[in-house]
């Protein structure tokens, strides 16, 4: 026993450097696999990875990070490569050439999923799919030039917004026990902007390689999140007791199903409150498209104090992200039982700042306003949401978020199409944008007080 002992501790002495090795490798692999379970524990925390909410998170991330790799390759194609001049032409071409279908294919999006409320994983999935073969394609176009680009920039936007559409309407299906639609939409978004952050500069790296380089990042993306979307629970194909909803406030069938068949398909409509709230939250869509492409532009050309355009550029976008991401961190914190004056504040509050920054126009207010409308943004989508929960039946809420993202797209492409055709003055520009603003807020107000004084039939916790 004893010559066994000593025969064994030799072997291991032998085996010593194999050990290390082995030591070696699980200490490099460390910070990949310590990540990786950090990120799992975060995005399946609270009963998130019992009811695949948290899988959904991570498909979200997934997304965020290749739609910037893509957005990455087109920006440096369309827009920093040419002379400002040269650039507004391309964009405005780029914006005739895909935004301009895409306004007519978006509104298809909503009722297209309706009829097909049992294949919501392998819409998720042709989504990513598609974008990874689109990818490729465009990573031969940014290099030719040639016409291609434009309709595979369409292809990947209309794909884009499909699985945002297909995102919205899944997460009710997967809310965790006691857990809101307002923390769910809280913490998917906040994981996509995480993503977005984390894959900017690695994009950008990238394309200081090639032009080619971060759409072969975007590939690999996409097919990742191919996968990941056939690993969702097999619940979120199901479309048990739902049906299709009707975005119109029409008092005469506001309590019930319809009695006679109707030429329209829906059994419900959504009610004032959700309908107000939603056109309120379409102007500052509109508005933050506005912005992004006036000032793209306006920034080239007049760039922050002291800063290149490109400096100015990434100085505005990450006031605006961070403003998003705070917006959608108060919006997880927050409980209110009137998510009405959540939106009419947050409206009042960024049309305050656009008035502001168009009578005291300064490099520093255009970069408060960026960050205010990305806080006002992501604040009144979550409110519009726990409306939709609050007062949109369960058999129809689906419908409902499919629907309402739809218009929101569309409404960030007019104001895309409204700042790039406007001169780059910057108070005639931020004028436009608060008079963009300033209508959505005038005509909800109203509506939205007298919704949150007189309220639904059930007042149940939203947020």
């Amino acid at each position: 026993m004893a010559a066994a002992r000593t025969e064994f501790k030799g072997g291991s002495r032998r085996r010593g450097p194999g050990s290390r090795f082995r030591a070696v490798g699980r200490a490099l692999r460390l910070p990949v696999t310590g990540t990786a379970r950090g990120i799992r524990k975060a995005t399946h925390a609270h009963g998130a990875g019992e009811s695949g909410l948290g899988k959904l998170i991570e498909l979200h991330g997934v997304n965020g990070a290749g739609d910037v790799m893509i957005t990455v390759a087109l920006a440096s194609t369309v827009f920093f490569s040419v002379p400002t001049d040269e650039a507004r032409g391309r964009v405005a071409l780029y914006l005739a050439i895909t935004m301009a279908p895409f306004t007519l294919l978006a509104p298809v999006i909503g009722p297209l999923l309706d009829r097909l409320p049992h294949g919501r994983r392998a819409a998720m999935a042709a989504a990513m799919g598609a974008r990874a073969l689109l990818a490729l394609v465009l990573s031969g176009a940014v290099i030719s030039g040639s016409i291609e680009m434009y309709p595979a920039a369409l292809g990947v936007l209309v794909a884009s917004k499909a699985y945002g559409v297909v995102r919205s309407a899944v997460v009710p299906r997967l809310l965790p026990p006691r857990f809101s639609l307002v923390k769910a939409n809280s913490r998917v978004t906040l994981c996509g902007l995480l993503a977005t952050g984390v894959a900017a500069p690695i994009a950008a790296g990238l394309q200081q390689v090639g032009p080619r380089w971060p759409l072969y990042g975007a590939f690999v993306i996409f097919v990742a999140g191919t996968v990941l979307s056939f690993t969702l629970p097999p619940k979120v194909d199901s479309a048990r007791g739902e049906d299709r909803a009707l975005l119109a406030a029409d008092e005469r069938h506001l309590h019930g199903p319809h009695r006679k068949p109707v030429k329209r398909p829906g059994l419900r409509t959504v009610g004032p409150a959700v309908t107000h709230a939603l056109a309120a939250n379409a102007g500052i869509r509109c508005l933050s498209g506005f912005l992004i492409f006036f000032l793209a532009f306006l920034l080239r050309v007049h760039p922050l104090s002291g800063q290149s355009a490109a400096v100015s550029l990434g100085i505005v976008g990450v006031a605006a992200g961070a403003g998003n991401a705070l917006g959608t961190a108060v919006g997880a914190w927050l409980r209110s039982r009137a998510p009405e004056i959540i939106i009419v504040t947050v409206v009042a509050i960024v049309l305050g700042a656009a008035v502001t920054a168009a009578v005291f126009f300064s490099t520093v207010l255009v970069a408060c306003l960026a960050a205010v409308a990305g806080f006002a943004q992501a604040l009144a989508k979550l409110s519009l949401d726990a409306l939709i929960q609050r007062d949109v039946p369960e058999q129809v809420r689906t419908s409902a978020f499919a629907r309402s993202e739809t218009l929101l797209q569309v409404s960030w492409v007019f104001g895309g199409a409204v700042g790039i055709v406007l001169p780059l003055n910057g108070t005639l520009g931020l004028s436009v944008a608060a008079a963009i603003i300033a209508a959505g807020w005038l005509t909800t107000v109203r509506g939205l007080i007298g919704s949150a004084r007189h309220g639904g039939p059930a007042r149940a916790r939203v947020a």
